[in-house]
């Protein structure tokens, strides 16, 4: 946990500089590192971009406005998904909230405001409890959250996403990775901007190799 924590740390460092390598090509081992061993993408046929997240990290929240738009504006081609990072304790609750919200199919209606709420009104939920109050407030059914939060559906998709995390290597998050094949972060990449220009980058890359 430590080494996740000083890794993430270590990253906000960049969040908001560097600014002038969004003009340099960008080279694998210097803004994103290509996977010795390929992950299979959700949807075969669609280019893959991932976001490994925690809804408790603050550097996720302030990618927040950046990434948000960019993702509802890519093309047909393209499949965004977000994956909660799994380093145990709160990680893992607050990754079993996010599947449960997605499972039950209101996870974009809520996303934002778990976001505000931990990081602006200082609630931890911490517990399926605490969440069920929040969410009711949310228009999210608390008996319905909780059924769903404790369901079998819900706990395999918590060992799919330990796993995805293990392939991919991650040390820390916000992630990115696109087709299963390039991992990047906000400081490898310069910034949150540059962020997704690597992004845009190595998509028209795998676009490219079809």
């Amino acid at each position: 946990m430590r080494n996740l924590i000083v890794s993430t740390a270590l990253a906000a460092l960049s969040l908001f500089g560097l600014g002038a390598q969004a003009a340099e090509p960008i080279q694998a081992g210097k803004q994103y590192v290509e996977l010795s061993s390929p992950v299979p993408v959700s949807k075969p046929g669609k280019i893959e971009v991932v976001e490994l997240f925690w809804y408790g990290c603050p550097h996720c929240y302030q990618f927040e406005p950046y990434i948000n738009p960019w993702a509802e504006q890519l093309p047909e081609d393209v499949n965004f998904v977000r994956i909660p990072a799994l380093f145990g304790g709160v990680w893992n609750t607050h990754g079993q909230m996010f599947i449960t919200l997605e499972t039950m199919g209101v996870e974009h209606r809520v996303h934002n405001a778990v976001f505000e709420a931990i990081h602006k009104e200082g609630r931890k939920l911490a517990s399926p409890e605490e969440m069920a109050e929040f969410l009711a407030s949310q228009g999210v059914d608390k008996d319905a959250f909780l059924k769903t939060f404790n369901s079998f559906g819900v706990k395999s998709q918590m060992e799919k996403a330990k796993k995805l995390a293990m392939a991919y290597q991650i040390t820390g998050v916000p992630v990115l990775v696109v087709n299963g094949k390039y991992r990047f972060d906000i400081g490898s990449a310069g910034g949150p901007t540059q962020a997704l220009e690597v992004a845009n980058q190595l998509i028209a890359k795998e676009r490219a190799a079809d």
